[in-house]
């Protein structure tokens, strides 16, 4: 069921799915966990949230970005170029991460960022099924922004009527 059509305390529900094929789900966060503790509470939500504040987590993962914590890049270029090419105006950006355990091993096998990351948010993916998609025209962090381009038509002059 879309997550758009799923009550809201029922979307972690879903997870059960994940378990069934030995595969778990967390978040982190850059909060503390009384903050983290606090949203969950006021969302409904129920799945596993940790806070990364008092570690290097998110410097190794490059979402949180400082240049004396060496985390100097963000989706694979050069925070200092994307910033000055104005596609990144904060330090604590969203990223996503997979890790595999294997015995005592854990093993990093995948991350992304930015749009890779849409896929995951069931609003945007409805909009890009519209004709006038994300009504993202002349924002700052526009799809345009980051090299990306549709084929969705925006002027509906163009378009017939049933």
């Amino acid at each position: 069921m879309p997550e758009l059509l799923v009550p809201r305390r029922q979307r972690c529900r879903q997870l059960v799915h994940l378990k069934a094929r030995d595969t778990a789900f967390a978040v982190v966060s850059r909060a503390s966990l009384s903050k983290i503790e606090s949203f969950k509470k006021r969302m409904q939500w129920t799945f596993p949230w940790y806070s990364s504040i008092a570690s290097d987590f998110n410097y190794d993962f490059h979402v949180t970005l400082d240049e004396a914590a060496g985390s100097v890049e963000y989706n694979f270029e050069d925070v200092a170029a994307l910033k000055q090419a104005g596609k990144i105006w904060m330090d604590e950006l969203p990223g996503l991460s997979v890790f595999l355990r294997n015995g005592d091993g854990v093993f990093h096998t995948y991350s992304t960022y930015q749009r890779g990351l849409d896929i995951l948010i069931g609003t945007y993916n409805y909009l890009d099924l519209t004709p006038l998609g994300r009504h993202e025209d002349g924002l700052q962090w526009a799809m345009e922004c980051f090299g990306i381009t549709t084929n969705i038509t925006r002027d509906l002059s163009a378009v017939e009527p049933w």
